[in-house]
């Protein structure tokens, strides 16, 4: 049976005093790429020791209220002996963890994807639980390209994304439920528009057949953006209004947070996007909008660690004021003056 309070109280602390969540999941292939393209080796020591200086970065509480942990870090613990999660927890940071096993090629659909995971998973919600996390996260993935995204391929991970948070419920855990169109291809803003409508319709058909309680859930979804490859030049302005549009259009008001995420915006774009968003739209939107964002925090970080002890301490404050910037677009108060204090 679930505690519909637990669910809202664990997601109040979450993003109380404007706070916002660190996506620091990136599984092993991801990690190691980001690693490679910054001279680290790819090794699960320096995997570890990344981990540990983000945890560890002092006052990442002031704008990080949950961090989504992967696999590899939820049972790691600090040069100091102590537990990541443990070291989380007593900064104020509620711990949470990544549990899909990734997006699969869809049989049958080329170009398309199906995230996997679901069988076992109520054991394993069970375990993480008891190392402390509060909350989880399931990832689909929608591409946009010729032909695609099918109805099928949404429908499909709509479905998944909708088992997964009800076992989230179940077990007294908050579901971050994330449908991400990718950024990547050559469409329209208006054309991202119609898929992240489409799958986050098809999402929330799909939680209320699971019975899945709205108020205990949290949206991750993308921005509205044209692709990567489209040429398309789209104003903040004009990319905080069709994001907004889109989610009243789509998303219920019963929900009670949507955290965005980066999704390959730089950390500059991802924080004006935000900000807009905030600061021209707050009283129409019925959801607190904050962020999750991992490369959009992380980035100037891990550039500046280089795999270097010596690096760490430049790191975690480029760490923390990217973390300040993203919660001041929280609020609406971010100002691209900011970026020159990192």
């Amino acid at each position: 049976m679930r505690n519909t309070q637990l669910l809202k109280n664990t997601i109040a602390q979450i993003f109380a005093n404007g706070k916002g969540i660190l996506a620091m999941d990136e599984s092993t292939p991801t990690i190691d790429k980001r690693f490679s393209a910054n001279g680290i080796p790819q090794t699960l020591e320096m995997r570890h020791a990344y981990r540990e200086l983000i945890a560890t970065t002092p006052g990442l509480n002031e704008s990080i209220g949950g961090a989504i942990l992967y696999d590899e870090t939820i049972r790691q613990k600090t040069s100091n002996g102590d537990l990541i999660t443990t070291v989380l927890k007593n900064a104020g940071i509620i711990p949470g963890i990544k549990v899909d096993m990734g997006a699969k090629a869809l049989a049958g659909f080329p170009d398309e994807k199906i995230t996997e995971g679901l069988d076992g998973l109520r054991e394993r919600l069970a375990d993480y639980k008891t190392l402390g996390t509060l909350f989880a996260k399931w990832r689909a993935v929608i591409t946009i390209g010729d032909g695609i995204p099918t109805k099928a391929c949404i429908d499909a991970n709509a479905h998944a994304l909708a088992r997964y948070a009800a076992l989230c419920q179940e077990a007294g855990l908050v579901p971050i439920v994330e449908p991400e169109v990718l950024i990547d291809g050559n469409h329209s803003i208006q054309r991202c528009y119609d898929v992240t409508e489409q799958a986050l319709k098809a999402l929330f058909d799909q939680l209320y057949y699971f019975r899945v309680d709205l108020q205990g859930i949290i949206l991750k979804p993308n921005m509205v953006l044209a692709g990567k490859d489209s040429g398309e030049k789209n104003s903040i302005d004009d990319i905080a209004k069709a994001t907004v549009n889109c989610f009243l259009s789509s998303v219920p008001a019963a929900v009670p947070a949507i955290a965005f995420l980066s999704g390959g915006q730089s950390p500059q774009q991802a924080s004006q996007h935000l900000n807009a968003i905030n600061k021209e739209y707050k009283e129409r939107l019925p959801w607190i909008v904050a962020f999750s964002f991992a490369r959009a925090i992380q980035q100037p970080c891990l550039e500046a660690w280089k795999g270097q002890d010596a690096n760490v301490e430049k790191a975690q404050h480029l760490l923390y004021h990217r973390a300040k910037l993203s919660a001041a677009a929280r609020r609406g108060d971010y100002k691209s003056a900011m970026e020159d204090h990192g």
